[in-house]
């Protein structure tokens, strides 16, 4: 079953660069840079635009929405919201980053709005995160992970079920779910954990993939064995962080297909 799972991320990356898709991005400011050159890298068309009198309009025109709360205030909340209900007009994918929920009242609430009314297809998240959208007392340190994926895996599969979105815990080894279905991406690189924003930047690949593969769990698959052998090739060589983050960039526009099929590391429970 898994090889099947990694054809179809080897034929979503081919896509992804064969479409070009326009992701639309309401994202924190910590990573609008990382985020837009990594879609770029990737072969995707980024656009970040938090203006709520023009979400409704750039949503018309994108392939996927991507909602991140890593720095809120009245105003974005509030483009966060126009965004999301016209994505779901459309039908749109649209994928949660709930950044730092449980730091904050205003987060917590925010996120847990946001999976209440806007019902994203695909939530993204540390297992500090997923733990407190389910009040389940998960605590964070920043934005930073301060429980396990294992911790988080019975909370995921709740959550995945009740709101009815693929699930996708990150960490050293990637727990994703829509409930049912239960897989696990090992690639990666401890480096990814040493460089702000990787995270996000994962959140944003979502995007990408999911607005060229209707299976919103293949596609979360997807991109986190691209992502994840992204961060394997741009560790080649043993570079500090600052190397490691450029590298990065470099590696999502060099990965191949032949790559992800030969170095996927992915496991059904």
């Amino acid at each position: 079953m898994t090889q099947t799972y990694v054809q179809s991320a080897a034929a979503a990356l081919v896509e992804l660069r064969r479409q070009r898709p326009l992701v639309h991005n309401i994202t924190n400011y910590v990573v609008m840079d990382f985020s837009a050159n990594a879609l770029l890298a990737i072969g995707a068309s980024p656009v970040m635009a938090h203006a709520a009198d023009e979400v409704r309009e750039m949503v018309a025109l994108a392939g996927a929405l991507v909602l991140n709360i890593g720095t809120l205030s009245p105003p974005w909340i509030e483009a966060m919201f126009a965004a999301g209900h016209a994505a779901g007009a459309r039908r749109l994918p649209v994928i949660l980053d709930p950044v730092g929920a449980g730091a904050t009242r205003l987060r917590t609430d925010t996120a847990l709005r946001l999976l209440d009314e806007i019902k994203p297809t695909i939530v993204r998240a540390n297992a500090s995160e997923i733990l407190s959208l389910a009040a389940a007392g998960g605590a964070t340190k920043g934005v930073d992970a301060t429980r396990g994926v294992d911790e988080a895996r019975d909370t995921a599969i709740a959550i995945a079920r009740h709101a009815g979105a693929v699930v996708a815990v990150t960490g050293a080894e990637d727990f994703i779910t829509d409930g049912e279905r239960r897989l696990r991406v090992g690639n990666g690189h401890p480096l990814m954990a040493r460089v702000t924003g990787t995270g996000c930047v994962c959140s944003a690949l979502v995007g990408a993939f999911a607005a060229v593969e209707p299976d919103t769990l293949r596609a979360t698959i997807a991109t986190l064995i691209v992502y994840g052998i992204a961060g394997e090739l741009a560790a080649e060589g043993d570079p500090r962080p600052g190397t490691f983050r450029t590298r990065l960039i470099d590696a999502l526009d060099a990965v191949t297909p032949e790559e992800v099929m030969a170095r996927a590391r992915l496991t059904a429970e």
